[in-house]
């Protein structure tokens, strides 16, 4: 597949032409997207979306089965950015980037802070960590989703670019998504951000960063997140849950993807016991912060977002667990296709916006 210089951020005609197909894909009569997707997917009294159904088949035709390109960190992240590019539409709502600098123990790391027109100064924030495996991702390229939740929760939110696996594995990127959160509360001011609704979130591997560092910082003396948005997130690298068997495939991230990611992130030598991997393993207790846990019907992670979510209830946290039945992972990142996704992402904003509007 063609794809955008990751230096010169040019965009080949061709890559041009499959973005502008895929979108018009979606407008198509409901008839005519139900013969190019196929008869209706059910599992297990789930019926697959229509639109998550026609976007597999468009992926399908354009060569795209499963996430991983070549066994290769740098080819699947440059296939990344040529996905993202097509996936993305044009924002709505005015939103201000600045960039932060983060100073961490191993050096700096940088961050975008979004800031939606008619923000409340101060104002709740979101920290967010990106997904891709721990190895692919970049707040540049979740900006379109991460400025979309700004503007439609109305928070500020903190992009953070952590280190990538393999070149920087298991602790690295937990250790950024803490030095981050940390940077947050104590600039909260410079900011402008309610030190006592500084919330963490992210989708997939940034899921797993939000809820392994909500667990990690419930006991110390310091900052606690007020908040914990985990979207589709992995919650144990010991072993596969059911869902990992039952859509092993056909869904754009595959069993074998999943574990090609946690083997970039969490080599043969690293215990993946340790609750800042698998917090599904760890110690919850009833001060860790309130936690949002979203989970999609057809999404191999399934089990483990719902596993953690009742683990955190079992706790005596405050948990809302959202299922979204009918859709795939990484949904938030298809809001620009079609009313379905974007449905989905702005259920998700307005969850940010009324967690974080009720403080503790």
């Amino acid at each position: 597949m063609p794809q955008p210089s990751s230096r010169t951020g040019v965009v080949s005609p061709a890559t041009r032409l499959r973005k502008r197909v895929i979108h018009l894909g979606f407008r198509l009569p409901e008839g005519v997207k139900r013969r190019i997707a196929g008869p209706a997917v059910r599992i297990a009294g789930r019926e697959l979306a229509l639109d998550a159904q026609l976007l597999i088949a468009l992926a399908k035709r354009l060569g795209v089965d499963r996430l991983v390109v070549g066994d290769s960190p740098g080819k699947t992240r440059e296939a990344v950015r040529t996905h993202q590019y097509i996936l993305a539409g044009l924002h709505d709502g005015t939103v201000t980037d600045r960039e932060i600098r983060i100073d961490t123990p191993d050096g700096e790391i940088l961050a975008t802070l979004h800031t939606p027109a008619d923000c409340p100064d101060p104002s709740p924030l979101l920290v967010f960590f990106h997904g891709g495996g721990w190895v692919f991702g970049s707040r540049a390229e979740d900006a379109p989703l991460t400025r979309f939740l700004a503007h439609h929760a109305g928070v500020r939110v903190l992009s953070v670019d952590y280190r990538l696996a393999p070149e920087h594995p298991f602790p690295a990127p937990f250790n950024d998504a803490l030095a981050a959160f940390d940077h947050a509360h104590a600039h909260a001011a410079e900011l402008g951000v309610d030190s006592q609704r500084i919330a963490v979130g992210g989708d997939s591997a940034g899921g797993n960063l939000a809820a392994a560092l909500s667990q990690a910082v419930t006991e110390r003396q310091g900052p606690r997140p007020s908040h914990q948005f985990l979207f589709y997130p992995s919650t144990d690298l010991t072993r596969r849950h059911p869902s990992r068997e039952r859509l092993a495939n056909g869904f754009i991230l595959t069993d074998d993807d999943i574990a090609w990611f946690q083997n970039q992130y969490a080599p043969a030598s690293v215990d993946r016991s340790d609750p800042r991997l698998s917090p599904l393993l760890g110690e919850a207790s009833p001060g860790i912060a309130p936690a949002y846990v979203a989970v999609a019907g057809f999404d191999p992670l399934r089990d483990e977002g719902e596993a953690y979510a009742a683990a955190l209830e079992k706790a005596g946290a405050t948990v809302t667990l959202d299922r979204m039945d009918d859709l795939i992972h990484g949904y938030l990142n298809f809001y620009a296709l079609c009313p379905r996704f974007r449905a989905a992402a702005l259920r998700t904003a307005e969850a940010i916006r009324t967690h974080l509007s009720k403080g503790h």
